[in-house]
């Protein structure tokens, strides 16, 4: 089974599953880390001797206190009670360096520690038979009741800040290694993981200005207990300025090196930068035949002063089966089967085949109801996607796409339709980069759209373009860089097509991270759309374009913006815009508030005249950042509410809203 993006308003499933967790006790939310179980400790028995831990913290905070159970070995085999007292006694002595250790990390070098039974303490080095005597003593009766009470003492702070070059005497100058990359400066407390990270960002630093082998030689910590201070000097050699040298691709033997190389974008001799091989991992990670790939850096620089390192990359499963069901209170039932080829050839050819059984109703304008569904009211989908990664070992992919479906849309106060049709395209993508590509192809699509207004019978066949360019640092959660796309396609009637249309698309979104560590990102989308070359009433019903719903302007039913008939009712349009911003502000490590506001409409004229005002909604998003990604649940509600239109709408899906 997978995760798949929730489709606009298709929430019914997900509220009813919402709705369980809810009445649930508190523990059906264990996974979010927000309510963990109860500690209980093992019953007292005969044969070993159970005990709880608990600790007393007097001087820190909250956070000092969880790394001291993190770092308790006595605390983590809590549920592993030993047989007897000795055994126990042993497994706390042996607790006193790793606790010591958790409090210098913080900057408590002055704490004091002790672990006791009723008040028998047991020191680190001394007799520990009273501690296993009081121990004994709950044998078959109650867990032993361990305390740890540990006194942190003066908080110690950093009083100087040295980075030096390699022979230990000669500062490197700042404008090697700014302040904000050392991150540290007097009077900040002197915690060993903020020491610790600082030497990441410089060799970080240095690494990202093509000094591959820089690296932290000593840390020379002093502390001065007297004044509670502690001086810190780092030596730090930075190395040479390399470029990227041979680059060896060790692969399974199923997949073609030709076919990963045309996917690396750096050659021998580029400067090196760790950025641009990141960019290459997931360049090479994009095709289907790939699960993992990553650098193998060699510790020397060969004899042209470039850095040799091996591209190393696991195959994923040859072969993959899917199926999946989901109801709407929308578009009713869908249920889907998918098949997946992911080295058909033998080069890392990819093919998907996929059958969808869908609500596609035969009466126009009704709405999906468990008790309306007949056999007449199905329809479906069958759909094949193929790729040919690197033809001949280039960066030029062959991508054919063919699908034959009946599918409608018909709900609110949307103009319902149905349609069947089949479409066939081929094209090249031309790969410039890992971060810029252009595509162009053929296609034919063949059907007819009913609607209230009649039956139109359509054949196109055109020549579609299209041309891609991101920067961004993550698919699903991006922070940075920009995502932008422009499509064009021309169906004239000298190709064969029963009436001159042409379409356009442009969408540009833009990340822009506005702390050091991106905890808080401004995004911001616009798209813009539209058709010409052909009258409104010319065009079938399931090629004219709507707003509204998640995708578009959030708090507004699907397809519910845009051109109105006499009646009232939305028959779509030729032109559509729509914009979003919105603020992802992480609040923990795991949780996300993302306040956001949309803008949007479509329009009868082929490009957006904005003749009227543009509907408009706000609302408020809460995020779970999970390791494929983050789960989304949106609250949005409409600025400028029509009549009919709903309070309020909320959406659930997997990735960022755009």
């Amino acid at each position: 089974m997978e995760f798949k993006r929730a489709a606009p308003a298709k929430l019914f499933a997900l509220a009813v599953a919402a709705t369980i967790a809810v009445a649930a006790p508190a523990a059906a939310f264990d996974f979010f880390g927000l309510w963990p179980s109860a500690d209980v400790p093992p019953p007292a028995s005969e044969n070993a001797i159970s005990y709880s831990v608990t600790f007393s913290v007097d001087g820190a905070g909250s956070d000092v206190s969880d790394a001291l159970r993190n770092a308790s070995t006595l605390y983590g085999l809590r549920n592993d009670p030993p047989p007897d007292g000795d055994s126990l006694a042993l497994r706390a002595q042996r607790d006193f360096a790793p606790l010591v250790d958790a409090m210098w990390a913080y900057g408590y070098f002055n704490a004091s520690l002790t672990t006791e039974i009723d008040g028998v303490a047991l020191s680190p080095s001394g007799d520990s038979a009273g501690f296993a005597r009081a121990a004994e003593g709950y044998r078959n009766r109650a867990p032993a009741p361990i305390r740890i009470v540990v006194a942190a003492g003066p908080l110690f702070r950093l009083r100087t800040i040295e980075v030096l070059g390699p022979d230990g005497k000669t500062p490197i100058p700042e404008s090697e290694t700014p302040a904000r990359v050392i991150g540290l400066k007097p009077g900040d407390p002197a915690a060993a993981d903020a020491v610790r990270a600082s030497e990441r960002r410089v060799v970080d630093n240095f690494r990202a200005q093509s000094r591959p082998l820089a690296k932290v030689v000593a840390v020379r910590p002093v502390v001065d207990h007297a004044a509670d201070a502690m001086d810190v000097t780092m030596i730090v050699d930075p190395g040479p300025v390399a470029g990227v040298g041979d680059i060896r691709i060790e692969a399974p033997g199923d997949i073609p090196d030709g076919v990963i190389r045309s996917f690396v974008y750096v050659s021998r001799g580029d400067a090196y930068s760790p950025e641009a091989l990141e960019r290459t991992k997931m360049s090479v990670q994009s095709i289907p035949a790939v699960g993992s790939a990553r650098f193998v850096e060699k510790t020397s620089l060969d004899p042209e002063g470039d850095l040799p390192m091996d591209l190393v990359v696991g195959d994923r499963p040859a072969h993959a089966f899917g199926v999946s069901a989901q109801y709407s209170t929308i578009d009713g039932p869908l249920g889907q089967v998918y098949w997946e080829d992911r080295n058909l050839f033998g080069g890392a050819e990819y093919l998907r085949l996929e059958g969808d059984l869908l609500y596609a109703p035969a009466t126009l304008g009704s709405t999906a109801s468990a008790g309306s569904l007949d056999g007449a009211d199905l329809g479906g989908r069958v759909s094949a996607h193929f790729i040919k990664p690197a033809l001949a070992d280039t960066q030029n992919d062959l991508l054919i796409d063919a699908k034959a479906e009946r599918v409608g849309q018909t709900f609110g106060s949307l103009v319902g339709y149905t349609v069947d049709d089949i479409d066939v395209s081929a094209a090249i993508r031309h790969r410039f980069s890992d971060q810029l590509s252009l595509q162009a192809g053929l296609e034919l699509q063949k059907g007819f759209a009913t609607n209230a207004q009649g039956t139109i019978d359509y054949t196109l066949i055109g020549a579609p373009l299209g041309v891609n360019y991101d920067t961004t640092n993550d698919r699903l959660d991006p922070t940075r860089g920009v995502r932008a796309s422009a499509q064009f396609a021309a169906y004239p009637k000298f190709m064969g097509s029963s009436l001159n249309l042409f379409t356009y698309h442009a969408s540009i979104a833009t990340y822009r991270a506005i702390d050091d560590a991106s905890r808080f990102v401004l995004a911001g989308r616009i798209e813009a759309g539209g058709e010409f070359g052909a009258a409104l009433d010319d065009i079938p019903a399931n090629l004219r374009l709507y707003a509204g719903g998640g995708g578009s302007v959030r708090g507004y039913p699907y397809y519910s913006l845009g051109p109105l008939s006499p009646s009232g009712a939305v028959i779509g349009g030729r032109s559509v815009f729509d914009g979003s911003l919105e603020l992802r502000a992480r609040v923990t490590d795991t949780i996300g508030l993302v306040p956001f506001f949309d803008a949007g409409d479509a329009f009868a004229s082929s490009w957006p005249d904005f003749s009227a005002p543009l509907r408009m909604s706000a609302g408020l998003g809460l995020r779970y950042y999970t390791s494929f990604g983050p789960l989304r649940v949106d609250l949005a509600t409409p600025v400028n509410r029509r009549p009919g239109d709903p309070r309020f709408a909320i959406y659930v899906s997997i990735g960022q809203a755009f």
